[in-house]
């Protein structure tokens, strides 16, 4: 495992990966902060350099046109979530309810919510799109205060 730092707009950020791909995003002090790493080594390889790029040009303002190759690594249900969450467009938001039915009409949404809070890579898995019935902004692992201003971000500069 590999990790290197990033220093964005809204505080540091530890990027990490293994030989199959990104495998986690976090902002300092977010909740589940460097969940599952295991003797990680500090050293730039072509997949955190190409994901420093993304979030170059995602704070810059614009929607990046490519993803770095991503492991999810999770259960088989929180992959589909994930997965989900990568189809919500640039400067939009869906409730974890909408998401849930997007699965099943039996769903709940906190199942989904549980699923989104447990997301590793966050910004480019954009979970901080996913607002509350209310169009509340609940829930965010890095904090409320840093999705608001990623939605900012994404509406001042959104379609």
């Amino acid at each position: 495992m590999y990790i290197q730092y990033y220093d964005s707009p809204l505080g540091k950020i530890l990027l990490a990966a293994d030989e199959t791909g990104l495998i986690g995003v976090w902002f300092e002090n977010q909740k589940y902060y460097a969940s599952g790493l295991k003797e990680p080594i500090e050293k730039e390889t072509a997949v955190l350099k190409e994901t420093k790029e993304w979030l170059n040009v995602y704070f810059s303002g614009k929607e990046p046109d490519f993803l770095p190759k991503m492991h999810l690594i999770g259960t088989k249900f929180q992959k589909k979530v994930w997965q989900l969450l990568l189809k919500i467009p640039y400067g939009k938001t869906m409730t974890y309810k909408d998401i849930a039915r997007m699965i099943s009409p039996t769903m709940s949404a906190q199942a989904v919510g549980n699923a989104v809070g447990h997301n590793k890579i966050s910004i480019l898995i954009p979970c901080h799109r996913v607002i509350g019935s209310n169009c509340s902004l609940t829930g965010y692992a890095g904090g409320i205060e840093r999705k608001e201003n990623l939605l900012k971000l994404e509406k001042k500069n959104g379609i």
